[in-house]
């Protein structure tokens, strides 16, 4: 744990160094001391716990969404093949688009508030839940899914007992992508659309050209970040504790 920190370390030092050198402006770049001294005065405040939570919020919930509706989509397509032809030229298409241009559509159809941020993460997060899933369900060992069928399993029970627990390590590579997807389509959406909320924050930082608060607001952000993506890797070697992954990870 010692030793995978000492890179963040290195690097704002780095930061501290050259901020001071001269080389550059405090208003470009402010010190890192000072960029600290500002997120701990906005978290006495009480603005960082409030835009922090509501960014979460919206991350989170938009995420939890996509990946309910995102393994649903994806079960229905690798056992459907209608499903399997309307939904696949959607995805197709969908997956490497820019969602975030469709923030104006949305505007005009939800309106500046929590369910048009929301939705922006949605539409972005379900993506690679999806892909993941079909992924995941179409590499199950047929073997796996004989043995089960001659032993008298229905279509529910082979899908919930076989395919799911078997397509798992694969189906939460996908939600692993989506997580931190979900915040930075979070954080897009707030500075678009303005109010409270980690991207607001910042966004009205920089209109009053407040650059101590920009830089605070990064940080902010690649933090929450960093806890989001460690919280998710915990859960997945939780879940995967019977998996061969699991003992791989064991012996290294």
């Amino acid at each position: 744990m010692v030793a995978r920190s000492i890179p963040i370390a290195l690097l704002g030092a780095a930061w501290e160094a050259f901020a001071r050198s001269g080389l550059v402006t405090p208003f470009m770049l402010p010190p890192l001391s000072a960029v600290l001294l500002r997120i701990w005065s906005d978290a006495s405040a009480g603005d960082l716990a409030l835009n922090t939570a509501l960014t979460l919020y919206r991350a989170l919930t938009g995420f939890l969404i996509a990946a309910g509706a995102g393994v649903a989509l994806g079960c229905a397509m690798s056992r459907s093949a209608v499903a399997r032809w309307f939904f696949d030229p959607i995805i197709s298409v969908g997956f490497p688009m820019p969602k975030i241009a469709f923030l104006p559509i949305v505007i005009l159809w939800l309106g500046f508030f929590d369910v048009t941020k929301i939705a922006m993460v949605v539409f972005d997060a379900i993506f690679p839940v999806v892909t993941a899933t079909i992924a995941g369900l179409q590499g199950v060992e047929r073997e796996l899914i004989w043995s089960a069928r001659n032993m008298g399993a229905g279509g529910r029970a082979l899908m919930w007992q076989i395919m799911l627990p078997a397509a798992l390590p694969q189906i939460l590579t996908g939600l692993q992508v989506a997580l931190p997807l979900s915040l930075i389509v979070a954080v897009v959406a707030e500075m678009a659309m303005g109010g409270y909320g980690l991207g607001g924050a910042m966004m009205t930082a920089s209109r009053f050209a407040d650059s101590r608060g920009v830089f605070a607001g990064i940080v902010e952000i690649g933090a929450v970040g960093f806890c989001l993506v460690k919280a998710m890797s915990m859960l997945r070697r939780r879940l995967l504790v019977w998996h061969q992954e699991a003992e791989e990870q064991a012996t290294t």
